[in-house]
């Protein structure tokens, strides 16, 4: 089966192989938040990625397979509801930003900055801090040490989705941060073959967004 992305609370979780990397794509809650299970094809070694909801079905996913650490990516409830059931449960150290960790249900074992790498088995992913949609969002950058060929995979919380940034409520300040850091730690690094995964809904590319900066700069939302 190909990888669409496309997926639903209560529906089935969707695969996609990349080289070093499986990732495995499941909506649970009443939000339909996106979780992400990482694991590295050479070890086994898993982590998760913002375990949102629905504990026992995440813990169903994550198997046998040893689960290194789970990371939030920003303090908004619905992105860890099930972080202390899981963690309990497997015993991964939690892994945030500073800036976002206090909120959190469990203590953060591992903080990270921009910059940070968080390592899953033999595969290493970059940590992005943009900050706007909350203090301490982070991104997670995939590009399998140059192998993916231009084609690298990032993970963004809801820091980006299909159509714009995060939302800032209103407030122009935390909009500029948020659009300014999303256009020059994202956008003007990354190419337009990047695959990214948002918090929510359907997955996008770089270069399919990337034509509708200067809508988003001039609605300011």
């Amino acid at each position: 089966m190909t990888y669409t992305g496309n997926v639903e609370a209560g529906g089935r979780p969707d695969v996609r192989e990349l080289p070093g990397l499986t990732v495995t794509k499941v909506a649970v809650g009443p939000y339909d938040n996106n979780a992400y299970l990482l694991r590295c094809t050479a070890t086994g070694e898993q982590l998760l990625v913002d375990a949102a909801n629905e504990a026992p079905r995440l813990l169903e996913l994550i198997g046998d397979g040893p689960l290194a650490r789970i990371v939030t990516t920003h303090r908004h409830q619905d992105h860890w509801v099930a972080l202390s059931e899981v963690a309990r449960a497997t015993g991964a150290p939690v892994v945030a930003h500073p800036h976002d960790a206090e909120p959190l249900p469990e203590p953060v074992a591992e903080p990270v900055e921009h910059g940070d790498t968080v390592r899953v088995g033999r595969a290493s992913l970059e940590v992005i801090h943009l900050r706007g949609h909350t203090p301490g969002s982070i991104a997670l950058l995939y590009d399998a040490g140059g192998e993916l060929a231009g084609r690298p995979h990032l993970f963004t919380g809801d820091s980006l989705f299909p159509g714009g940034v995060g939302n800032t409520w209103g407030d122009p300040t935390l909009f500029k941060q948020l659009l300014a850091d999303v256009e020059e730690r994202v956008f003007a690094r990354l190419p337009d073959a990047t695959w990214f995964y948002p918090g929510h809904g359907k997955d996008s590319t770089l270069g399919r967004e990337r034509p509708s900066l200067p809508e988003w700069r001039s609605r300011g939302w």
